[in-house]
């Protein structure tokens, strides 16, 4: 059986739209995945981050999968590796590529490594802004978060 997934993408280094599609292909080619939808990119600006760095660019992808959470996060940390994300002791710290498993179906996970869902994708308007229903309802929340809409970059 396929559980619906949401997987928040980001980028602020390295021509981050470019990341953004190369993330989305190499989601494409995930094992017992498949990509059922995608938002369009959003410009924005950095949240809680430790000093000033570049606007991301952001979006949110849906996928089916019969991966288990924690094997789809360790492929999500995998496809990071690739596009050169280092991981920062420093939490926010501008970045290539950031995966965050946003919902993993209806489940509720609290695992030292994963916590879904994400704990914080209520406070980022990118996540909120394309959803429906209690997504849109959060939105006032946030209104203070700078976003807007921009071209997909897409690799061929």
């Amino acid at each position: 059986m396929m559980t619906r997934v949401y997987v928040g993408l980001g980028s602020n280094l390295a021509h981050p739209r470019h990341q953004l599609a190369r993330a989305m292909r190499a989601l494409a080619r995930l094992p017992r995945t498949r990509v059922v939808g995608v938002s369009s990119n959003y410009v924005s600006a950095p949240v809680d981050c430790p000093g000033p760095q570049p606007e991301f660019v952001n979006a949110v992808a849906a996928l089916e999968t019969k991966l288990p959470p924690l094997g789809l996060l360790a492929l999500l940390h995998a496809i990071e590796r690739r596009q050169r994300r280092t991981r920062q002791r420093q939490r926010n710290a501008p970045r290539t590529l950031d995966l965050d498993l946003l919902l993993y179906g209806r489940a509720r996970l609290h695992h030292p490594n994963l916590v879904v869902p994400h704990p914080r994708m209520n406070t980022r308007a990118f996540v909120l802004r394309p959803g429906h229903g209690l997504a849109r309802a959060q939105l006032p929340a946030v209104r203070a978060q700078r976003i807007a809409r921009t071209r997909t970059h897409v690799l061929h």
